[in-house]
């Protein structure tokens, strides 16, 4: 009895860390991209992303996205700095943000986003390239 209770709590330890193995694993099965990868410069501009499950190709709703940033760092100039708005998304699984893009140039947005009934975060930085 006492072998058969050891064995049942090794394949439930087992089971259970397996699991635990293969949720922090699909966090990485999603990733963030730009519906549109230019943008105007100039105030109130929008920037549209959708979030993707890499594995189906499918568009992910309902996961709660936010954006860290936006800056120029893909230009060298981290300092030069905007402020996001989050906007209601157009279509279920994208997401849309509100900024002023002061120049033109390459802008880089950093976005994370909670999936629910996954663990993790997904975080992506994208590229937007505001031309004049």
């Amino acid at each position: 009895m006492t072998t058969t209770n050891l064995a049942r709590a090794a394949m439930a330890a087992l089971i259970a860390t397996t699991f635990a193995t293969a949720a922090r694993a699909e966090i990485k099965n999603y990733e963030f991209q730009l519906v549109q990868p230019t943008v105007k410069a100039g105030a109130d501009r929008v920037v549209t992303v959708r979030l993707v499950d890499k594995t189906t190709g499918k568009a992910v709703p309902d996961a709660v996205v936010f954006a860290n940033r936006l800056d120029m760092a893909p230009d060298g100039m981290q300092e030069m700095a905007t402020k996001v708005t989050p906007m209601p998304g157009s279509e279920p699984g994208t997401y849309r943000f509100k900024a002023t893009f002061g120049m033109a140039g390459r802008w880089q947005l950093s976005l994370g986003a909670k999936v629910q009934g996954e663990s993790g975060t997904v975080d992506n930085k994208l590229v937007v390239t505001a031309e004049q």
